[in-house]
């Protein structure tokens, strides 16, 4: 089975090794990526990754002394990834969008990497739940830094009277992101085209939470909550 096109991962971690090696531990990590995205926390085995990386199984050990942490770096990878990418299209943006139109962008930046670029994404996602406490301390920083990211377009919406009156924003947020997650665990290629689960997205979104005409920014409640919907899974 084809993975989807590859995101590339930060280097940083590579650099110490050699080109072929690093491309090695690459090769590793994309494989685990797609097999844990495929078949879930329990049912990745390092025989199915060594498979589908066209290596042999013990070549495995000299990258990652086990599968805890090989499945750690492919977590945390697929949240890195997500934070990196939706911020920098965020960061595209003219500054005269509107915060609404923001969140709209982020939406489908959401969507595509999540279903269509990444098997990092998609495996972090699905498997958040499954995956014991010890091994997710990396990927909740992240989770942390990426819900950060929606609270303040949710805020910078709800200050321009965009939320509609009474909307507690953590909530908001948090039915917002756990939307945009779950399309991971229903959608195949072939049966929806992603477009339309991105305009179905904004639209509900939109009629959901938005108003049709700016509001007082005080009418919206929660905007001092804590940290909101920091876990994207």
């Amino acid at each position: 089975m084809a993975g989807k096109p590859k995101v590339h991962r930060n280097a940083g971690d590579d650099q110490a090794e050699g080109p072929k090696s690093a491309k090695t531990r690459e090769r590793i990590l994309d494989a685990a990526a797609h097999v844990l995205s495929v078949k879930g926390y329990a049912g990745t085995r390092l025989s199915d990754v060594a498979e589908y990386a066209e290596l042999q199984a013990p070549a495995i050990y000299y990258y990652f002394p086990s599968r805890e942490e090989l499945i750690e770096e492919v977590m945390w990878s697929g949240i890195a990834e997500m934070v990196r990418h939706v911020q920098e299209v965020l960061d595209e943006i003219p500054s005269e969008v509107s915060p609404l139109d923001r969140i709209m962008m982020a939406v489908e930046a959401h969507l595509r990497h999540e279903l269509e670029l990444s098997d990092y994404a998609t495996a972090s996602i699905r498997n958040s739940g499954q995956v014991p406490e010890h091994l997710r301390a990396r990927q909740l920083a992240e989770e942390a830094s990426y819900g950060r990211i929606w609270r303040k377009l949710i805020k910078d919406a709800a200050a321009e009277g965009q939320i509609r009156r009474g909307m507690d924003l953590h909530v908001t947020q948090l039915l917002i992101m756990g939307s945009l997650n779950w399309t991971a665990e229903w959608w195949a290629p072939g049966q929806v085209p992603i477009d339309t689960v991105i305009r179905t997205a904004q639209s509900l979104i939109r009629s959901g939470f938005a108003t049709d005409q700016p509001e007082p920014a005080s009418s919206a409640s929660g905007a001092d909550d804590g940290e909101a919907g920091s876990e994207p899974a």
